[in-house]
């Protein structure tokens, strides 16, 4: 049997630090190594503890969680889960994370509901973050044209393309990061985008902002019954499905409840299957980084309604989870690496026949 995954739960509640405690206690899979109250204490835990993974509150005392996290990775770096609070300023904080080198992010429990949700969703968290393969950061901030791990880049406007194309991309675990190294290179002149990311409600409006802060195409958390445009994206709210819909001359979208399919709401599967039923062989499916099979089986069936899809290749996977399923079930027409993808969209959307009048 291998080793369980050593954890420390960096918080300066020490009620939030019993309930990720107890929340992990039955797992036999991962370990408790030990918690500090905030990054100080912690610095001297994780040289004495030597724990897999951390999970680090935002808002602390005498250093705050972004401050250190920044510091970890440049002198220590180690897969770092997030949980944030879910005010504003927080789930920025949490975005700007994500950018610094956190895996994941996770909603502070605030009451019995969320602390259920937590115990549900921590352990995962943990085991995709023992996974994950860490990725250097630059540290700039990002605007827009400029990509994520390829520094300065103009997008190539994409001339003629079909108007009833769409793109959906679907993933998890590192995600945000690729996510936003693909849209970077993506013209303001492209058609409609559709985002799952695995993500907490509340966390997916600051995500969609920052999207929208650095790419050149617009880009917003979806609202049930928003129109797909082109040079538009809509990301799929925390905690709820997104799927693509027919209206005359284009795409909108349902945002709705619903079980969770693969263990996630949202779903890429679910919004895979919506679109290679609506849009069939105008769409190009993407699926990137995840822990997980989630969307292997949507792009599958966007493939087989003649849909172009793509999933990114192992090296330049955070975890290579959800497109080694993809391309295991033969779902993909091109494995490429990050860097690659946008190209491969926009190669892609040159190609989708034309709609006829």
């Amino acid at each position: 049997m291998s080793q369980p995954i050593r954890t420390l739960i960096v918080d300066d509640s020490a009620i939030v630090r019993k309930i990720l405690s107890e929340a992990l206690a039955g797992e036999p899979d991962i370990e408790v190594v030990g918690t500090a109250p905030d990054p100080y204490v912690a610095r001297d835990k994780i040289l004495a503890l030597h724990p897999d993974v951390l999970t680090l509150d935002i808002e602390m005392p005498r250093m705050d969680g972004l401050t250190f996290l920044r510091k970890l990775m440049e002198f220590h770096p180690m897969p770092v889960i997030v949980i944030s609070s879910l005010g504003q300023a927080s789930c920025k904080a949490a975005m700007e994370a994500l950018e610094s080198g956190a895996v994941e992010v996770l909603a502070k429990p605030g009451g019995p509901y969320s602390v259920g949700e937590l115990r549900m969703a921590i352990a995962g968290k943990i085991r995709a973050a023992a996974a994950a393969r860490l990725r250097p950061r630059s540290g700039k901030p990002q605007t827009a044209g400029t990509s994520v791990a390829s520094g300065n880049h103009k997008p190539v406007p994409i001339e003629g393309f079909d108007p009833m194309t769409v793109v959906a991309i679907g993933a998890s675990t590192g995600g945000t990061e690729a996510i936003a190294e693909v849209l970077t290179h993506i013209p303001e002149r492209s058609p409609g985008i559709v985002i799952t990311q695995h993500i907490p409600a509340n966390f997916s409006r600051a995500f969609a902002e920052r999207l929208d802060r650095i790419c050149q195409i617009r880009v917003k958390e979806a609202v049930d019954g928003d129109e797909l445009k082109p040079g538009h994206a809509l990301v799929a709210p925390g905690d709820f499905h997104m799927l693509l819909r027919k209206r005359p001359g284009g795409y909108s979208v349902a945002v709705k409840e619903g079980p969770r399919v693969c263990y996630q709401r949202p779903s890429v599967d679910v919004l895979f299957r919506s679109v290679a039923e609506v849009a069939g062989p105008k769409a190009v499916g993407v699926l990137l980084t995840g822990m997980g099979a989630d969307g292997a089986a949507g792009l599958l069936q966007m493939r087989q309604s003649g849909a172009e899809t793509i999933a990114q290749d192992e090296a330049s996977c955070v975890v290579f989870g959800m497109p080694r399923e993809a391309i295991r079930l033969g779902a993909a027409n091109h494995v490429q690496p990050l860097t690659h993808v946008a190209g491969a969209i926009l190669a892609a959307v040159r190609e989708r026949p034309l709609t006829r009048a």
